[in-house]
């Protein structure tokens, strides 16, 4: 016969409720500490596919390697990637020349521009340009985006 027959491993290694809520407890605080200052990436980007796509290529069967097409279809994919991030890029840029072109036109003109719970109207006396362009209104500078009206004159 078994010195364990009759041993109830369960039994033996069931925690009570006091217990259990101090082994999670510790797995949480475990958890949040080893996860302090990371976020979750939401998608993947050329790195990414590339280290992907490399150690799919360095693990791969050396009796079954990976068919061309499947491997072409892979580097279409990458490049049109590469495209959209690059396009993305352009299209940052591209809203940023046109608020500052914009900005730029307000120059001279009464503007009324939102200021937390007040509104100041005054004419625009000078303008910054840059990603983020700022217009000078009534002595002090606020960003383009709190610009509510441009009034023509």
């Amino acid at each position: 016969m078994n010195a364990l027959s009759g041993f109830d491993a369960t039994a033996a290694f069931a925690l009570n409720s006091e217990e259990q809520f101090r082994l999670d407890q510790l797995v949480n605080e475990t958890n949040n500490r080893l996860n302090e200052g990371r976020r979750p990436q939401q998608e993947l980007g050329r790195d990414d596919f590339l280290r992907l796509l490399i150690t799919q290529l360095s693990h791969q069967d050396p009796m079954n390697p990976m068919e061309d097409r499947e491997f072409i279809a892979q580097m279409a994919q990458f490049s049109t990637l590469e495209q959209m991030t690059n396009m993305a890029a352009d299209f940052s840029r591209l809203t940023a020349l046109l608020s500052g072109s914009e900005a730029s036109q307000s120059l001279g003109r009464t503007v009324e521009v939102a200021d937390g719970d007040r509104t100041v109207q005054g004419v625009v006396r000078a303008i910054t340009r840059g990603d983020a362009p700022q217009v000078f209104v009534d002595g002090a500078y606020y960003n383009w985006t709190q610009v509510q009206k441009v009034f023509d004159e």
